[in-house]
């Protein structure tokens, strides 16, 4: 079975999230809610379904997927995932490290994988030999709000809609504080400072003054997230468990941060590493070296129902990250939906979604 085509496409969705919305990183309001889809068709009419980190590097991601990795794979095996991601990574070496090139073959991966379910006709978690969980838990990725008085009317409505774990995108003791006094002492509690503080010394002082929210981890506290060094004086000084690896650059990383003693957890990303296959590697480097394997997964697209295979099919309990808002509209339907604090898993072949082709092209950018 040949691969025909591979076409990226992005997609901005209408939200709302009960707060006012934030800035993505430093640039504009994050005014809709945005996935960058990748479907995958082949010579048997078998289409697989990827995502690539898209945000503000989809200018450049585009194009990776367009113009580099997708000419690549058109004409090879859909069936051969390991032989022609490894081919790719080779070929593609100078780029692949980290950025847009390993973003496209995430896309790519996750895409094989569901074409070779759909082939076999299971689900992505058993061709993972998963135990066979029909609901994974979820945990509430807020949104970075303003004041604490919103942080804390947002983390207690998040409890109310059954999330049993909530984390924020601050910085400050203040916010924790607030999150913390609305939900209680048996909600567990993250902090993600997307690479706050460039001095360990600010982030150890900071570290220290959350101690007393008691916080599950704090979450790419370090500017670069590769220093490790001083990372691993954060975790030994700072009082709280550490977790990093959204910017990982492959899975030997994860041997590297071990080594040094600089996580706590390991969060790799199913639409930045290289797909369903890379975090399958990661998760198994993280279990031997005695690291916590909890996939990012802040999406709404292929991504997360990628992550939720992968989780539902580990066999350690993990907690799966949802964005907390309420879509528009959604290509996936209730598929992306959380109920109870919990995510369904997928049982169909593949990924097991039906993509919603109006919605895609009514909400398709460019």
């Amino acid at each position: 079975m040949k691969i025909t085509g591979v076409e990226p496409i992005l997609v901005r969705l209408p939200y709302e999230h009960g707060a006012p919305k934030p800035a993505l990183g430093m640039g504009p309001i994050r005014a809709t809610m945005d996935a960058l889809f990748v479907r995958v068709e082949t010579d048997q009419g078998i289409t697989g379904w990827g995502e690539a980190f898209g945000f503000a590097t989809v200018p450049v991601t585009v194009p990776a997927i367009r113009d580099v990795v997708g000419p690549l794979a058109v004409g090879r095996d859909a069936g051969d995932i390991a032989g022609l991601t490894g081919d790719l990574r080779r070929r593609l070496q100078n780029m692949m490290h980290a950025g847009p090139a390993r973003f496209a073959l995430s896309a790519l991966d996750i895409a094989l994988w569901d074409i070779a379910g759909k082939v076999r006709g299971l689900p992505v978690w058993k061709l993972l030999g998963g135990p066979g969980r029909t609901r994974v838990p979820a945990y509430a990725s807020l949104l970075r709000l303003p004041t604490p008085e919103v942080v804390a009317e947002m983390a207690a409505a998040a409890v109310a809609r059954g999330y049993t774990h909530v984390k924020l995108h601050q910085k400050t003791p203040e916010m924790a504080a607030a999150a913390r006094r609305a939900i209680g002492p048996d909600v567990a509690l993250m902090v993600d400072t997307n690479c706050a503080w460039t001095s360990v010394e600010d982030a150890i002082a900071a570290a220290r003054a959350m101690q007393p929210y008691d916080l599950a981890w704090l979450e790419e506290p370090i500017s670069p997230p590769d220093d490790y060094d001083a990372l691993a004086r954060l975790r030994h000084e700072g009082g709280v468990p550490v977790a990093i690896g959204e910017n990982l650059g492959n899975p030997n990383d994860v041997k590297w941060m071990a080594r040094m003693g600089a996580a706590d957890i390991v969060q790799p990303s199913v639409v930045k590493h290289g797909g369903i296959s890379a975090v399958w590697e990661i998760a198994a480097i993280a279990r031997e070296h005695g690291i916590r394997c909890v996939p990012h997964a802040p999406f709404v697209g292929p991504g997360l129902i990628a992550t939720i295979h992968i989780v539902a099919a580990l066999a350690e309990d993990v907690v799966c990250e949802h964005r907390y808002c309420d879509l528009g509209a959604s290509p996936l339907g209730e598929a992306v939906m959380q109920r109870g604090g919990t995510l369904r898993v997928p049982d169909g072949p593949g990924l097991g979604i039906a993509v919603d082709e109006a919605v895609l092209a009514r909400y398709r950018a460019g």
